[in-house]
């Protein structure tokens, strides 16, 4: 039986860097373009947003009392690039190297998830979001690789604007591919779709998607050859539209399946084996989504990220333990009253 997981290397992670695949795949998948993510915390860069200038200088404090001083930021350069964008595509929702900021897509209206139509949209999402953290280090996007091997790889933030649309999520899939095998195919949003669990759509699904990947993906994948693939498949399910590769490693959610299983899986397969599709076949399911907003763990009060607007994590910690204590006064003033 083989081993849980291949060996990674770094080079075989940066093979799954947006820049790395895309330019191969992009006749199969959304349209994309790519081109500062240093300091800590939450902020919105000063004219990034679609306002004029005057609405930067607005003070809200009617008492005269002053707050730690916020740095300013400014990158016009970056913001012209992403305004660009959004007029070639309209709207865009942002990822970095590996990354998107799907657990802060709640800062955003829940009717357009990550639909970003300004440049004070797209840093709030990724400054918000603690999945990109990982993209932001070597450290944490080699973490796990075999030590040894080729030079190692050098590493630079990428900010990748994808052409946004609103995604059927009970069509977005996640493949699991292991030395060139095909094995399991999963179900990516948690929820229960009646359709999915008919025969001849899970027949179809497997079908196509085998004869899609086998011509236009397996032969042009220059990768390792174990990986996994996220799509998001046609209304007809006859195809596919490619919306990232990742590391086929415990950092990938494997979903439906688990890892363990996936070796089982791996250990009786051959090349021409059909894969196992997974999916939600009841809304008794344990992995069913539940009433908790996905990724509730990020949310944050509206107020925190108003108040942390120009401030890395030193400024905003001093900035809302203040505003803590004024809000006590408050109260105790109230309560003697």
């Amino acid at each position: 039986m083989p081993s849980t997981f291949p060996t990674l290397t770094r080079e075989d992670v940066m093979t799954f860097q947006f820049s790395s695949w895309y330019p191969t795949f992009s006749a199969l998948s959304i349209k994309s373009m790519w081109s500062y993510l240093e300091e800590d915390g939450v902020f919105v860069p000063a004219g990034s947003e679609n306002l004029p200038p005057s609405d930067y200088d607005s003070d809200d404090d009617d008492d005269g009392a002053t707050s730690p001083a916020a740095k300013r930021y400014a990158f016009p350069e970056l913001d012209a690039q992403i305004r660009a964008a959004i007029d070639e595509y309209g709207a865009v929702f942002p990822k970095l190297n590996f990354s998107s900021p799907k657990d802060a897509a709640w800062l955003l209206p829940s009717s357009s998830p990550l639909k970003c139509t300004s440049p004070a949209d797209v840093y709030l999402l990724l400054k918000s979001s603690d999945f990109v953290a990982h993209d932001l280090s070597a450290r944490s996007v080699f973490e796990g690789c075999a030590v040894g091997g080729p030079q190692q790889e050098t590493y630079g933030l990428e900010l990748v604007l994808r052409k946004w649309f609103a995604i059927d999520p009970s069509r977005e899939m996640r493949a699991f591919v292991r030395d060139g095998v095909l094995l399991g195919i999963s179900q990516r949003n948690m929820n229960y779709y009646e359709f999915l669990n008919e025969p001849e759509t899970q027949e179809k699904i497997v079908s196509r998607f085998v004869a899609y990947w086998t011509a236009h993906v397996k032969p042009k994948w220059t990768g390792p050859a174990s990986y996994t693939l996220d799509v998001l498949l046609t209304r007809d399910l006859s195809r596919f539209h490619i919306l990232d590769f990742n590391p086929y490693a415990p950092r990938t959610d494997a979903l439906l399946f688990t890892y363990d299983e996936l070796a089982t899986l791996s250990a009786s397969a051959t090349s021409a084996a059909t894969p196992t599709l997974r999916v939600i076949d009841s809304r008794a399911h344990p992995a069913a989504a539940r009433n908790a907003p996905e990724h509730q763990h990020n949310m944050v009060p509206l107020e925190a990220l108003t108040l942390s607007e120009g401030r890395n994590v030193e400024e905003f910690a001093a900035a809302w333990m203040d505003q803590v204590r004024r809000g006590a006064t408050e109260s105790d003033d109230e309560g003697e009253g």
